[in-house]
Order: C-alpha cells, then sequence, then structure tokens
C-alpha cells in the first residue's frame, strides 16, 4: 500500500466512523421520549381528577391532547429506530426478537420523511379538531380565537397535507436503486 492509499483509507475510516456522532442524538430523542411519558402521565391524572366537573366537550379535548402526544411519541420511536439503523448501526441484537416491529429495518431515508410528513399531518389534525371543537361548543369563547387565527391554522395545516401528498408523489417517481456491490465483490476477489 503507498502513501496515497494509506491516507485515503484513513481518511474513509474516520468519514465511516464518524456516524457515531448521531448517537448522542438519538440518545436525546429517547430522553425527550421519556419526557413524554412523563407529560402524558400528568396529563391522564389531570383529566382524571376532573372528570367529573369538566363537560364532555372538554373530555374530547383532553383526551385529544393524549392522542396528540401519543403521535408524537410514535413519530420519535420511528425516527430514532430507522434513524439510527439507517445513519448509525443495525439493531443486531432484536434480529429475531419476537416483539421486533416489521417495519423495522425496512425503512429508507424516503419512507422515513414520509411517516414524518404524515405524523405531522396527524398532528396538524388532531389540534385543528380541537380548535373547531373549541368554536362549535364554546360559542362565547369564539372571541378568544379571531377569525384569522382559524383561517391561518386551517392553511398551515393544508399546506402539510399538500406537502405530504408532494413528497409521496416525488417518492413514487423516484426509482429505487439497490446498491450494487460488484466494487466490493471484485476487491474480495483480488485478494
Amino acid at each position: 500500500m503507498n502513501i496515497r492509499e494509506n491516507i485515503e483509507s484513513s481518511l474513509e475510516t474516520i468519514i465511516f466512523q464518524s456516524r457515531w456522532l448521531l448517537a448522542p442524538l438519538y440518545v436525546g430523542l429517547i430522553i425527550a421520549l421519556g419526557l413524554l411519558v412523563i407529560k402524558f402521565g400528568m396529563k391522564l391524572f389531570y383529566v382524571s381528577l376532573h372528570m367529573v366537573e369538566e363537560s364532555y366537550t372538554d373530555l374530547i379535548l383532553n383526551i385529544l391532547g393524549l392522542i396528540d402526544i401519543v403521535l408524537v411519541a410514535n413519530l420519535l420511536l420511528i425516527i430514532i429506530f430507522s434513524g439510527y439503523e439507517s445513519f448509525v448501526s443495525k439493531i443486531d441484537m432484536v434480529q429475531k426478537h419476537v416483539d421486533r416491529p416489521d417495519w423495522m429495518g425496512t425503512i429508507d431515508y424516503g419512507a422515513l420523511k414520509l411517516k414524518v410528513i404524515g405524523s405531522i399531518v396527524a398532528i396538524s389534525s388532531i389540534e385543528l379538531l380541537k380548535v373547531f371543537i373549541k368554536v362549535f361548543n364554546h360559542p362565547d369563547k369564539v372571541s378568544d380565537l379571531p377569525y384569522e387565527t382559524v383561517m391561518w391554522l386551517i392553511l398551515l395545516h393544508l399546506s402539510f397535507v399538500v406537502s405530504g401528498l408532494l413528497f409521496a408523489l416525488m417518492e413514487r417517481l423516484t426509482p429505487h436503486h439497490v446498491p450494487s456491490n460488484k466494487h466490493h465483490k471484485s476487491e474480495e476477489a483480488s485478494h
């Protein structure tokens, strides 16, 4: 091996190993997931304590808030699993585990983007539903929510929906190629 090949090999090793710099970010997302679990528990405790005195509408709004937290937690879990597997390392220790999700290891970056935008649309839908329920069931509080604010929320939601449709269309139109290992196989054969 000459000097150029040594330098190239060292540089490629550094670049390849740099993927581990993402690992602390995924640990941070795991901590954020734990915080969501705590927030869910606190909200559920609050809803349970005030269930008798709250109206049906307020109970539904609080339950929609719980669903929001669950959707965000699901999104975090998908990003943690598929992001780690796509960019850092395969999670081999659970390969044969009975509870291993079917989608684990099959979501590429394009599918991950679609799942993220799909989750954002679902979360936005729930937030918009909460606004509509407040407006229709509490007409006395309509002044608390200006018409312009509701219109902006609708436009923001529609922009998420259109973005999701465009992402899905781009993903469908993009050819997906399985990477070829010919280069690596020919190198292995020569050694």
